[in-house]
Protein backbone atom coordinates (compact mmCIF):
# COMPACT_ATOMS: atom_id res chain seq x y z
CA UNK A 1 0.00 0.00 0.00
CA UNK A 2 1.07 3.67 -0.51
CA UNK A 3 -0.05 7.19 0.15
CA UNK A 4 0.19 9.61 -3.10
CA UNK A 5 0.50 12.99 -2.50
CA UNK A 6 -0.28 15.22 -5.60
CA UNK A 7 0.53 18.82 -5.01
CA UNK A 8 -0.92 21.76 -7.86
CA UNK A 9 0.37 19.51 -10.75
CA UNK A 10 0.68 20.82 -13.41
CA UNK A 11 1.19 19.89 -17.06
CA UNK A 12 1.46 21.82 -20.16
CA UNK A 13 1.74 20.77 -23.59
CA UNK A 14 2.47 23.77 -25.58
CA UNK A 15 3.44 27.18 -24.62
CA UNK A 16 0.26 29.61 -24.87
CA UNK A 17 -2.23 27.11 -24.76
CA UNK A 18 -4.17 25.77 -21.61
CA UNK A 19 -2.79 23.27 -19.02
CA UNK A 20 -3.77 19.95 -20.04
CA UNK A 21 -3.78 19.42 -16.22
CA UNK A 22 -4.06 22.72 -14.04
CA UNK A 23 -2.47 22.64 -10.80
CA UNK A 24 -4.01 19.26 -9.18
CA UNK A 25 -3.84 18.69 -5.79
CA UNK A 26 -4.82 15.58 -4.02
CA UNK A 27 -4.27 13.24 -1.28
CA UNK A 28 -4.70 9.98 -1.97
CA UNK A 29 -4.77 7.44 0.87
CA UNK A 30 -3.39 3.83 1.83
CA UNK A 31 -5.26 1.29 0.24
CA UNK A 32 -8.07 3.67 -1.04
CA UNK A 33 -10.08 3.04 -4.53
CA UNK A 34 -9.55 6.43 -5.81
CA UNK A 35 -11.43 6.93 -9.26
CA UNK A 36 -10.69 10.00 -11.55
CA UNK A 37 -13.83 11.03 -13.43
CA UNK A 38 -15.04 13.36 -16.12
CA UNK A 39 -15.18 14.21 -19.50
CA UNK A 40 -13.20 13.51 -22.52
CA UNK A 41 -10.18 16.16 -22.72
CA UNK A 42 -10.60 17.37 -19.14
CA UNK A 43 -6.93 16.05 -17.73
CA UNK A 44 -7.79 12.42 -15.65
CA UNK A 45 -5.53 10.47 -18.06
CA UNK A 46 -2.69 13.30 -18.30
CA UNK A 47 -3.13 13.38 -14.25
CA UNK A 48 -2.84 9.40 -14.17
CA UNK A 49 0.03 9.45 -17.00
CA UNK A 50 1.96 11.66 -14.86
CA UNK A 51 1.44 9.81 -11.63
CA UNK A 52 3.21 6.32 -13.42
CA UNK A 53 5.91 8.79 -14.61
CA UNK A 54 4.95 8.39 -18.46
CA UNK A 55 4.73 11.92 -18.98
CA UNK A 56 7.15 14.51 -17.33
CA UNK A 57 5.60 17.22 -14.71
CA UNK A 58 5.24 21.03 -15.77
CA UNK A 59 5.39 22.32 -12.22
CA UNK A 60 4.11 20.84 -8.85
CA UNK A 61 5.58 17.91 -7.10
CA UNK A 62 3.96 14.03 -6.79
CA UNK A 63 5.28 11.65 -3.81
CA UNK A 64 4.97 8.06 -3.18
CA UNK A 65 4.80 7.41 0.74
CA UNK A 66 6.70 10.85 1.36
CA UNK A 67 9.14 10.52 -1.30
CA UNK A 68 9.01 13.01 -4.05
CA UNK A 69 9.54 11.08 -7.05
CA UNK A 70 9.05 13.67 -9.83
CA UNK A 71 12.19 12.61 -11.52
CA UNK A 72 12.24 9.59 -10.46
CA UNK A 73 11.67 6.97 -14.24
CA UNK A 74 8.50 4.96 -14.49
CA UNK A 75 10.00 1.91 -13.87
CA UNK A 76 11.95 2.83 -10.41
CA UNK A 77 8.09 4.08 -9.15
CA UNK A 78 7.01 0.82 -8.12
CA UNK A 79 3.57 1.30 -10.09
CA UNK A 80 2.14 -1.13 -11.87
CA UNK A 81 -0.53 0.15 -14.95
CA UNK A 82 -3.49 -1.47 -16.82
CA UNK A 83 -3.90 0.33 -20.07
CA UNK A 84 -7.46 0.65 -21.99
CA UNK A 85 -5.83 -1.60 -24.71
CA UNK A 86 -4.42 -4.90 -23.12
CA UNK A 87 -0.81 -4.44 -24.58
CA UNK A 88 -0.66 -8.26 -24.06
CA UNK A 89 2.41 -9.90 -25.88
CA UNK A 90 0.75 -11.73 -28.95
CA UNK A 91 3.46 -14.40 -29.73
CA UNK A 92 3.53 -14.99 -25.71
CA UNK A 93 1.42 -17.56 -23.80
CA UNK A 94 -0.85 -16.35 -20.77
CA UNK A 95 1.88 -17.96 -18.87
CA UNK A 96 4.82 -15.85 -20.20
CA UNK A 97 2.73 -12.45 -20.28
CA UNK A 98 1.90 -13.05 -17.11
CA UNK A 99 5.59 -13.70 -15.96
CA UNK A 100 7.80 -11.13 -18.24
CA UNK A 101 8.08 -8.48 -16.36
CA UNK A 102 9.22 -10.32 -12.79
CA UNK A 103 12.08 -12.07 -15.22
CA UNK A 104 13.10 -8.50 -16.42
CA UNK A 105 13.22 -7.86 -12.93
CA UNK A 106 15.52 -10.96 -12.44
CA UNK A 107 12.80 -12.78 -9.76
CA UNK A 108 14.09 -15.92 -8.87
CA UNK A 109 11.91 -18.74 -11.29
CA UNK A 110 10.18 -20.33 -8.26
CA UNK A 111 8.65 -17.00 -6.71
CA UNK A 112 7.90 -16.52 -10.36
CA UNK A 113 6.04 -19.64 -10.55
CA UNK A 114 4.43 -18.88 -7.07
CA UNK A 115 3.22 -15.52 -8.02
CA UNK A 116 1.86 -16.73 -11.58
CA UNK A 117 -0.08 -19.47 -9.98
CA UNK A 118 -1.56 -17.31 -7.35
CA UNK A 119 -2.82 -14.53 -9.50
CA UNK A 120 -4.33 -17.09 -11.97
CA UNK A 121 -6.14 -18.69 -9.51
CA UNK A 122 -7.13 -15.30 -8.60
CA UNK A 123 -8.39 -14.30 -11.22
CA UNK A 124 -9.72 -17.55 -13.04
CA UNK A 125 -6.87 -17.82 -15.97
CA UNK A 126 -5.49 -21.51 -14.50
CA UNK A 127 -6.87 -23.12 -17.78
CA UNK A 128 -6.11 -20.84 -19.86
CA UNK A 129 -2.39 -20.26 -19.00
CA UNK A 130 -1.07 -21.84 -22.04
CA UNK A 131 -3.48 -19.94 -24.64
CA UNK A 132 -2.21 -16.96 -26.24
CA UNK A 133 -4.12 -13.77 -26.56
CA UNK A 134 -5.75 -14.30 -29.76
CA UNK A 135 -7.56 -16.87 -28.36
CA UNK A 136 -9.26 -15.09 -25.71
CA UNK A 137 -12.43 -13.08 -25.41
CA UNK A 138 -12.11 -9.42 -24.29
CA UNK A 139 -12.67 -10.59 -20.66
CA UNK A 140 -9.95 -12.60 -20.78
CA UNK A 141 -7.64 -10.22 -22.03
CA UNK A 142 -8.39 -7.83 -19.42
CA UNK A 143 -8.09 -10.16 -17.07
CA UNK A 144 -4.49 -11.25 -18.05
CA UNK A 145 -3.62 -7.23 -18.20
CA UNK A 146 -5.22 -7.45 -14.46
CA UNK A 147 -2.92 -10.22 -13.47
CA UNK A 148 0.33 -8.71 -15.21
CA UNK A 149 0.00 -5.83 -12.46
CA UNK A 150 -1.08 -7.54 -9.85
CA UNK A 151 1.45 -10.09 -10.26
CA UNK A 152 4.06 -7.15 -9.93
CA UNK A 153 2.65 -6.56 -6.18
CA UNK A 154 3.43 -2.53 -6.83
CA UNK A 155 2.82 0.12 -3.91
CA UNK A 156 0.15 1.76 -6.48
CA UNK A 157 -2.29 0.33 -9.14
CA UNK A 158 -3.06 2.86 -12.18
CA UNK A 159 -6.31 1.91 -14.14
CA UNK A 160 -6.25 3.84 -17.77
CA UNK A 161 -10.44 3.33 -18.92
CA UNK A 162 -9.68 -0.37 -18.38
CA UNK A 163 -13.27 -1.19 -19.33
CA UNK A 164 -14.06 0.74 -22.26
CA UNK A 165 -13.28 -1.82 -24.90
CA UNK A 166 -15.85 -4.24 -23.51
CA UNK A 167 -19.25 -4.82 -24.29
CA UNK A 168 -21.95 -3.40 -21.20
CA UNK A 169 -22.76 -6.55 -20.03
CA UNK A 170 -19.18 -7.56 -19.92
CA UNK A 171 -18.16 -4.18 -18.00
CA UNK A 172 -20.58 -5.02 -14.77
CA UNK A 173 -18.87 -8.31 -14.41
CA UNK A 174 -15.25 -7.09 -14.71
CA UNK A 175 -16.69 -4.08 -12.97
CA UNK A 176 -17.16 -6.21 -9.97
CA UNK A 177 -14.18 -8.42 -10.06
CA UNK A 178 -12.06 -5.14 -9.81
CA UNK A 179 -14.01 -4.13 -6.63
CA UNK A 180 -13.59 -7.44 -5.31
CA UNK A 181 -10.04 -7.34 -6.24
CA UNK A 182 -9.62 -3.98 -4.57
CA UNK A 183 -11.25 -5.37 -1.64
CA UNK A 184 -8.72 -8.91 -1.29
CA UNK A 185 -5.62 -6.94 -2.25
CA UNK A 186 -6.66 -3.47 0.31
CA UNK A 187 -3.82 -2.04 -2.48
CA UNK A 188 -4.10 2.00 -3.19
CA UNK A 189 -6.05 2.14 -6.53
CA UNK A 190 -6.15 4.69 -9.05
CA UNK A 191 -8.45 4.42 -11.75
CA UNK A 192 -9.66 6.93 -14.67
CA UNK A 193 -13.11 6.70 -16.68
CA UNK A 194 -15.76 8.89 -18.09
CA UNK A 195 -18.10 6.67 -17.16
CA UNK A 196 -20.04 7.85 -13.27
CA UNK A 197 -21.33 4.16 -13.04
CA UNK A 198 -18.07 2.81 -12.58
CA UNK A 199 -17.37 5.73 -10.60
CA UNK A 200 -20.36 5.03 -8.21
CA UNK A 201 -20.35 1.61 -7.80
CA UNK A 202 -16.18 1.13 -7.55
CA UNK A 203 -14.64 4.21 -5.83
CA UNK A 204 -13.50 4.48 -2.48
CA UNK A 205 -13.85 8.44 -3.25
CA UNK A 206 -14.16 10.27 -6.74
CA UNK A 207 -11.98 13.25 -8.29
CA UNK A 208 -14.27 15.09 -10.41
CA UNK A 209 -12.33 16.79 -12.89
CA UNK A 210 -13.38 19.87 -15.82
CA UNK A 211 -11.16 21.45 -18.21
CA UNK A 212 -7.82 20.45 -16.05
CA UNK A 213 -9.06 21.00 -12.85
CA UNK A 214 -10.28 19.34 -9.63
CA UNK A 215 -13.96 20.57 -9.52
CA UNK A 216 -15.15 18.24 -6.05
CA UNK A 217 -13.66 15.31 -4.24
CA UNK A 218 -15.78 13.24 -1.64
CA UNK A 219 -17.46 9.59 -1.45
CA UNK A 220 -19.71 8.89 -4.69
CA UNK A 221 -22.76 9.18 -2.67
CA UNK A 222 -21.64 12.82 -1.11
CA UNK A 223 -21.02 14.30 -4.26
CA UNK A 224 -23.94 13.27 -5.37
CA UNK A 225 -26.11 14.53 -3.03
CA UNK A 226 -24.25 17.36 -2.70
CA UNK A 227 -22.71 18.70 -5.93
CA UNK A 228 -20.65 21.80 -5.50
CA UNK A 229 -21.63 23.44 -8.77
CA UNK A 230 -23.75 22.41 -11.71
CA UNK A 231 -21.20 20.51 -13.85
CA UNK A 232 -21.09 18.17 -11.19
CA UNK A 233 -25.13 17.78 -10.69
CA UNK A 234 -25.05 17.88 -14.42
CA UNK A 235 -22.17 15.63 -14.88
CA UNK A 236 -23.68 12.54 -12.57
CA UNK A 237 -26.97 10.97 -12.98
CA UNK A 238 -28.87 9.66 -15.98
CA UNK A 239 -30.55 11.58 -16.59
CA UNK A 240 -28.81 14.30 -14.91
CA UNK A 241 -30.10 17.05 -12.53
CA UNK A 242 -33.00 19.21 -13.65
CA UNK A 243 -31.39 22.51 -13.55
CA UNK A 244 -34.23 25.06 -13.77
CA UNK A 245 -33.94 28.99 -13.75
CA UNK A 246 -35.68 30.59 -10.82
CA UNK A 247 -35.91 33.72 -8.69
CA UNK A 248 -36.14 34.30 -5.61
CA UNK A 249 -39.81 36.16 -4.10
CA UNK A 250 -39.78 37.96 -0.41
CA UNK A 251 -41.81 34.89 0.45
CA UNK A 252 -40.82 33.18 3.96
CA UNK A 253 -38.26 35.85 4.42
CA UNK A 254 -36.36 35.15 0.55
CA UNK A 255 -36.84 31.24 0.84
CA UNK A 256 -39.00 31.10 -1.88
CA UNK A 257 -38.56 30.42 -5.51
CA UNK A 258 -40.47 31.54 -8.79
CA UNK A 259 -39.94 28.15 -10.77
CA UNK A 260 -41.86 28.37 -14.39
CA UNK A 261 -45.35 30.15 -12.67
CA UNK A 262 -44.98 28.11 -9.74
CA UNK A 263 -43.88 29.46 -6.21
CA UNK A 264 -41.64 26.65 -4.16
CA UNK A 265 -41.40 27.43 -0.58
CA UNK A 266 -38.16 25.51 -0.14
CA UNK A 267 -36.83 24.04 4.22
CA UNK A 268 -34.55 26.18 5.30
CA UNK A 269 -31.86 23.55 5.10
CA UNK A 270 -31.93 23.36 1.47
CA UNK A 271 -31.54 27.61 1.24
CA UNK A 272 -30.37 30.88 2.82
CA UNK A 273 -32.44 33.48 2.79
CA UNK A 274 -31.67 35.58 -0.27
CA UNK A 275 -32.60 38.85 -1.26
CA UNK A 276 -35.53 39.28 -3.41
CA UNK A 277 -35.30 39.43 -7.17
CA UNK A 278 -32.34 37.70 -7.15
CA UNK A 279 -31.62 35.30 -9.88
CA UNK A 280 -30.62 31.61 -8.84
CA UNK A 281 -30.83 27.90 -10.72
CA UNK A 282 -32.83 25.62 -8.88
CA UNK A 283 -31.94 21.74 -9.07
CA UNK A 284 -33.93 18.30 -8.24
CA UNK A 285 -33.19 14.90 -9.25
CA UNK A 286 -34.98 13.04 -11.73
CA UNK A 287 -36.24 10.76 -9.23
CA UNK A 288 -37.40 13.42 -6.56
CA UNK A 289 -40.19 14.03 -8.79
CA UNK A 290 -43.50 11.61 -8.22
CA UNK A 291 -46.09 11.79 -10.85
CA UNK A 292 -48.42 13.21 -8.40
CA UNK A 293 -49.33 16.83 -7.13
CA UNK A 294 -48.41 17.97 -3.51
CA UNK A 295 -49.45 21.12 -2.17
CA UNK A 296 -47.29 24.04 -2.76
CA UNK A 297 -44.64 22.17 -4.54
CA UNK A 298 -46.12 21.15 -7.97
CA UNK A 299 -44.82 22.12 -11.42
CA UNK A 300 -47.25 20.82 -14.08
CA UNK A 301 -46.62 20.54 -17.48
CA UNK A 302 -47.06 18.37 -20.38
CA UNK A 303 -45.77 14.87 -21.44
CA UNK A 304 -43.35 14.88 -24.41
CA UNK A 305 -41.05 11.99 -23.68
CA UNK A 306 -41.47 8.26 -22.27
CA UNK A 307 -38.71 5.82 -21.86
CA UNK A 308 -40.28 2.22 -20.25
CA UNK A 309 -36.70 0.86 -19.10
CA UNK A 310 -38.89 -2.44 -17.11
CA UNK A 311 -37.53 -2.14 -13.43
CA UNK A 312 -38.64 2.25 -14.13
CA UNK A 313 -39.86 4.65 -16.46
CA UNK A 314 -38.52 7.74 -17.35
CA UNK A 315 -40.67 10.61 -18.69
CA UNK A 316 -39.82 14.44 -19.64
CA UNK A 317 -42.62 17.02 -19.26
CA UNK A 318 -42.73 20.46 -20.96
CA UNK A 319 -43.13 23.07 -18.46
CA UNK A 320 -44.93 26.38 -19.15
CA UNK A 321 -41.87 29.21 -18.88
CA UNK A 322 -39.16 26.64 -18.48
CA UNK A 323 -36.75 26.38 -21.34
CA UNK A 324 -35.88 23.29 -21.29
CA UNK A 325 -37.72 19.74 -20.79
CA UNK A 326 -37.94 18.53 -17.18
CA UNK A 327 -37.29 14.80 -16.53
CA UNK A 328 -38.64 12.26 -13.59
CA UNK A 329 -38.01 9.06 -13.02
CA UNK A 330 -40.83 6.68 -11.73
CA UNK A 331 -41.98 3.27 -10.87
CA UNK A 332 -42.84 0.86 -14.04
CA UNK A 333 -46.27 0.81 -12.40
CA UNK A 334 -47.26 4.32 -13.39
CA UNK A 335 -48.68 4.93 -16.70
CA UNK A 336 -47.82 7.72 -17.99
CA UNK A 337 -48.17 8.88 -22.07
CA UNK A 338 -47.48 11.35 -24.18
CA UNK A 339 -49.35 13.74 -25.10
CA UNK A 340 -50.87 13.72 -21.12
CA UNK A 341 -50.88 16.62 -18.58
CA UNK A 342 -49.06 16.02 -15.73
CA UNK A 343 -48.59 17.40 -12.47
CA UNK A 344 -44.76 16.91 -10.66
CA UNK A 345 -44.92 16.74 -6.91
CA UNK A 346 -41.39 17.72 -6.02
CA UNK A 347 -39.37 16.48 -2.66
CA UNK A 348 -38.33 20.24 -1.48
CA UNK A 349 -36.11 18.66 1.10
CA UNK A 350 -33.70 16.69 -1.80
CA UNK A 351 -33.68 20.11 -3.83
CA UNK A 352 -30.73 22.33 -4.85
CA UNK A 353 -29.91 25.73 -5.47
CA UNK A 354 -27.19 27.26 -7.51
CA UNK A 355 -25.85 30.85 -7.92
CA UNK A 356 -26.13 32.27 -11.65
CA UNK A 357 -22.06 31.26 -12.03
CA UNK A 358 -22.94 28.01 -11.11
CA UNK A 359 -21.68 27.00 -7.29
CA UNK A 360 -23.92 25.77 -5.03
CA UNK A 361 -25.48 28.10 -2.14
CA UNK A 362 -25.42 26.45 1.01
CA UNK A 363 -27.59 27.32 3.72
Amino acid sequence: MALVTLDRLTKIYERGHPPAADAVSLDIQHGEFMVLLGPSGCGKTTTLRMIAGLESITSGSLSIDGRVVNGVPAKDRDIAMVFQSYALYPHMSVKKNLAFGLQRRAVPRDEIERRVTSVAATLGLSTLLERRPHALSGGQRQRVALGRAIVRDPKVFLFDEPLSNLDAALRVSTRGEIAALHRRLGATMIYVTHDQVEAMTMGSRICIMNGGKVVQVGEPLEVYRRPANTFVASFLGNPPMNLLKAIVTDALGGRTLRVGGESLALPAGRMAALPPDTNVIFGIRPEKLSGAPQPGATLAGEVVQVEPLGAETIFACRIPEVDKPVFARVGPDVPVKVGEKRQLGIDLAASHVFDVEGSALRP
